[in-house]
């Protein structure tokens, strides 16, 4: 079942199937920025990745020397999310433990997702509640793509990812997989703000950056009026991602990586886990502005 958010000038469309965001258009013109889905390159949209980032190593996570078969970004993402609160301008989702998620993550948890569209920026906030009577370990993340180009006549190399602060940005590379970080790494930003984007850059898969100073990055054209500005906290990780060729580009905050692809460790040992205590919560935000 899918909720339309209205403002005067925007309109969000989300789909309890994950709480996933499958449309954020301009009106009058009206103009998409969220990208279609379409399977040629990649059905997602804008999933949540939760409890995990990425791959796990051997496809499972291992708690209390008891290994849990994961897929890739977690399993919130394939989850029905229930609609709990709701207005022409917000909605709220929950996605609690049950006997198929407990089967593959040990924990107790409730994942509220919470979508407020005010004029052209839609705001989105996480809350991890801990329900159990232990501590539990997860990662969490953001995967929104945009079409790019925004204009019909553009093209990628006539884009960049302008980011708030200066950086130092070390990339992670995947290996041969695609899947788990392999060790290699290679500058990418020395004291700037401006990534220059092209296909030939995602050959390897997607940039991976620890530690990021800017809390906002904005994807603009050298060419065109339109752009997108994505502003986030509680989120130190990035990944930006396109499969080659693909007509859209993701900009994704995350709260940890994928495993590398020695990691033998347990969940609480990956890289950026969030440790959090019975009937404690977790809470960090991401917006995304149209322009």
């Amino acid at each position: 079942m899918n909720k339309i958010l209205r403002s005067s000038s925007a309109e969000a469309e989300i789909n309890t199937l994950g709480a996933e965001l499958i449309s954020f258009r301009k009106l009058d013109p009206e103009f998409e920025y969220i990208w279609s889905g379409d399977a040629t390159y990649w059905t997602g949209r804008s999933p949540v990745l939760f409890p995990i980032i990425g791959a796990a190593r051997n496809g499972e996570i291992k708690v209390d020397n008891k290994a849990y078969k994961i897929g890739n970004h977690g399993f919130a993402r394939r989850s029905e999310f229930t609609l709990v609160q709701e207005s022409d301008t917000h909605a709220v989702y929950r996605l609690s433990y049950d006997e198929k998620t407990l089967a593959s993550y040990p924990f107790k948890f409730n994942l509220y997702i919470t979508y407020k569209l005010n004029a052209s920026t839609l705001e989105l906030s996480y809350r991890v509640e801990n329900s159990d009577e232990q501590d539990i370990f997860f990662q969490l993340g953001t995967h929104p793509a945009f079409n790019c180009p925004l204009d019909d006549n553009g093209s990628l190399s006539d884009y960049y990812l302008e980011f708030a602060e200066s950086e130092n940005l070390e990339r992670l590379f995947l290996n041969s997989d695609g899947l788990l970080i392999s060790g290699k790494s290679e500058p990418v930003l020395k004291q700037e703000t401006i990534l220059p984007l092209s296909h030939e850059m995602f050959a390897e898969g997607a940039l991976i950056f620890r530690n990021v100073n800017s809390r906002k990055i904005s994807l603009r054209s050298k060419h065109s009026a339109k752009s997108v500005v994505v502003t986030y906290k509680g989120f130190p990780d990035l990944g930006i991602w396109q499969p080659l060729n693909a007509p859209f580009i993701c900009i994704e905050p995350w709260q940890g990586v994928a495993d590398m692809d020695v990691f033998e460790g347990e969940l609480q040992a990956k890289e950026g886990i969030i440790n959090l205590e019975p009937g404690a919560s977790f809470t960090s935000s991401l917006s995304i502005e149209i322009n």
